[in-house]
């Protein structure tokens, strides 16, 4: 049974920081590129980040020079290193599978406010 499970969210102030984590199960991790993605309130999923098996990494715009994703094979578990937080990055947070088929987690909200 495929399984992502995220963690790590929480509330921050803004200029804040916070490590994402996303634990797989039930597939061989390290064969799959990986995303993150996040939706806010009252709008549509917006990708994140991408990382593929050979650990190469592609970023939204936006994010890029923020957000760091990474990858531990051997722990079967995704990373995304947020900084410099704004209140406009509060969004619930998930994992997804990026290639073959589809999964994701079920999320973590992340609130960035003062």
């Amino acid at each position: 049974q495929v399984q992502l499970v995220e963690s790590g969210g929480g509330m921050v102030q803004p200029g804040g920081s916070l490590r994402l984590s996303c634990a797989a199960s039930g597939f061989t991790f390290r064969n799959y590129a990986m995303r993150w993605v996040r939706q806010a309130p009252g709008k549509g999923p917006e990708w994140i980040s991408t990382i593929d098996t050979r650990g190469r990494t592609a970023y939204k715009d936006t994010m890029k020079g923020r957000f760091t994703i990474a990858r531990d094979n051997a722990k079967n578990t995704l990373y995304l290193q947020m900084n410099s937080l704004k209140p406009e990055d509060t969004a619930l947070y998930y994992c997804a599978t990026a290639q073959g088929f589809d999964a994701r987690g079920q999320g973590t909200q992340v609130t960035v406010s003062s």
